[in-house]
């Protein structure tokens, strides 16, 4: 009479904790109206797809789990399983995540479709894990950002002079500082109450984090420029990955590769709608000309180039090479 028992116990045992190793819990800091949120939402069905059901994937936008200046250490740890941080957001923890914020220097979308099997991708994985971090996803967000303000345009610049503006990472700011700008570095999800309260008087943002985002509400002029490349990565522990089984693997690795796809579709989408939408909120859009790109290029990157090499030391040169191979 006993064997029948101890089998069924056994059973939920086993059960309760295979569920527990599969449920897979993923934060962001994107509100649900940001063309990568749907991105990363679509990425999450098709991983429980692929996987049959193995993998249940829990999605937590909007800082809902954690914040986004925690979402690195979160994972790495295994506080959470998954996550998706903007590549500034390493900071100096790992720069060359952002070599893409040089200035005017990566504009081809195709590079973006390509990105994900290249070799600087596979590069970049192999530095991630030594931070505690496996690499599932990238996800491209834009190639066009805003200058935003109030009551005149940041186009020249001697425009940013004297001007409170939103940082990125250090090797960026010294860029706009390289203008006369002041920055004050802080994840996107913060950057409306900066504004609203005067912390800073201008920010740049992707065009299209503009609209959903809502700076319109606090800003009334933007300045459209391809200034910078920004992206979005999906990264899970490494422990809880090697728990998993090579089917539920294989079906990260398909959801990254069709995902990275999806993200450059709707950061084309995202970006050829932005525009109208803001002007719609009563935002002046100017679209910068060549000609002035040309001038804060020409101001920006040395400044740029210079701390970017200082900070991200010898796997700079490595990674420039393998981008130069794309």
């Amino acid at each position: 009479m006993l064997k029948p028992v101890l089998t069924v116990s056994l059973l939920v045992l086993t059960t309760g904790a295979a569920t527990a190793q599969e449920t897979m819990r993923c934060s962001h800091q994107l509100p649900p109206q940001h063309a990568v949120s749907g991105v990363i939402d679509r990425w999450a069905e098709e991983v429980e797809t692929l996987s049959n059901g193995e993998i249940d994937v829990q999605v937590f936008g909007a800082n809902s789990l954690v914040a986004p200046q925690e979402n690195i250490t979160a994972v790495a740890r295994g506080t959470i399983e998954c996550a998706f941080s903007v590549n500034f957001q390493w900071g100096r923890t790992l720069p060359i995540m952002n070599v893409t914020l040089a200035p005017f220097a990566f504009q081809d979308l195709d590079m973006w479709r390509e990105w994900p099997s290249s070799a600087a991708a596979a590069f970049l994985e192999e530095k991630l894990l030594e931070k505690g971090l496996r690499n599932v996803a990238w996800l491209f967000q834009t190639n066009q950002s805003v200058f935003t303000s109030n009551g005149a345009h940041l186009v020249a610049p001697e425009d940013f002079e004297g001007v409170k503006i939103r940082g990125l990472t250090p090797t960026f700011d010294a860029a706009l500082t390289a203008m006369g700008a002041a920055t004050s570095a802080m994840p996107g999800s913060e950057v409306y109450q900066a504004l609203a309260t005067g912390v800073i008087d201008a920010a740049i943002t992707d065009v299209a984090a503009a609209y959903a985002r809502k700076y319109y509400e606090v800003q009334d002029h933007m300045t459209q420029s391809p200034v910078i490349s920004v992206y979005f990565h999906g990264y899970v522990n490494p422990a809880f990955y090697d728990g998993l089984s090579d089917g539920a693997k294989a079906a990260l690795d398909e959801a990254g590769l069709e995902a990275a796809l999806w993200a450059v579709d709707a950061a084309e989408q995202a970006v050829a709608e932005a525009p109208d939408l803001l002007r719609a909120e009563g935002v002046a859009l100017h679209v910068a000309t060549p000609e002035e790109n040309a001038a804060l290029e020409a101001v920006m990157r040395p400044a740029f180039d210079a701390a970017f090499e200082k900070e991200a030391g010898e796997d700079t040169r490595r990674l420039l090479e393998l981008l130069d191979q794309m």
